[in-house]
């Protein structure tokens, strides 16, 4: 099957040299069972470059590793940058190789905030606008090495975000009636939210974490950033959700009876 849009965004692991094991440092805590500096590589990476504990990583003590994603930015780096030829391999590539990843993930992040925003029919009218942004970013993704150090990302999340909160008001919008009022950035954390009615509500970048959303109405609720760390969302509706991703979802809590959008899985740790 040809590779599409949609799945380049999504990790790889087989394509790639196990950079988030290796780049991406982690400290000892609920996350992460031992301390790992950046570039050095995880215990538990293979020479083949998968993780030797794959299947076991939640009660081995390495649950953030389940709630990570790099939106395809591994397998990018490690096939396109870097022409296939590993860290290993290479060593003197290594330290670009770490430090060009998490700015090709920030990249591929607005690729996938972008290419939904261009599947939202309440967006239409900002279609041109997205794909000429969309186009952009891509481009930016295709420079070599060396250039991909020296960008500012930042700069780029700039350009791109204004197009994205107007999309947001454009989705939410279809919820219709009085808008919720906006919790965008809102401390949230351990709050009872249950069955609350939040259809069409602004939480970009609220914090959820532990909050208990047991049934809440998130439907057209734009959730970009929001940080959903074992959020109970046991019979929760985020049906149409807007910019969710599947590591919010991995790192939340939620049951058979959860309503997910299309195109996302319900994590295995779910309760069924």
């Amino acid at each position: 099957m040809p590779e599409t849009r949609e799945t380049a965004l999504r990790g790889d692991c087989a394509n790639c040299f196990g950079l988030c094991c290796v780049a991406l440092p982690f400290a000892r805590s609920a996350d992460f069972a031992v301390d790992k500096p950046s570039g050095d590589p995880c215990r538990n990476l293979r020479d083949d470059f998968r993780c030797g504990i794959h299947t076991r990583l939640r009660p081995s003590g390495f649950q953030g590793c389940t709630v990570y994603d790099c939106f395809g930015a591994g397998q990018h780096v490690s096939q396109v940058t870097f022409g296939g030829v590993s860290w290993r391999a290479a060593p003197e590539t290594a330290r670009q190789m770490y430090e060009v990843f998490p700015v090709v993930r920030q990249l591929h992040e607005l690729l996938r905030y972008l290419t939904e925003a261009l599947g939202r029919r309440a967006a239409r009218g900002l279609h041109g606008e997205l794909g000429t942004a969309l186009a952009r970013v891509e481009e930016l993704t295709a420079l070599d090495a060396d250039a991909l150090e020296k960008l500012d990302v930042a700069s780029v999340r700039g350009e791109v975000n204004p197009l994205l909160l107007r999309t947001s008001e454009l989705v939410r919008a279809e919820a219709g009636g009085r808008p919720p009022k906006s919790r965008r950035g809102a401390d949230l954390i351990g709050k009872r939210l249950r069955e609350a009615r939040l259809r069409g509500a602004d939480l970009r970048g609220a914090l959820l974490i532990a909050a208990d959303l047991t049934g809440a109405d998130l439907s057209l609720t734009d959730l970009i950033g929001a940080d959903l760390r074992d959020a109970q969302l046991a019979g929760a509706d985020l049906t149409d959700a807007l910019f969710l991703t599947q590591p919010q979802l991995n790192a939340a809590r939620g049951d058979a009876a959860t309503r997910l959008p299309d195109g996302f899985e319900r994590p295995a740790h779910w309760v069924s």
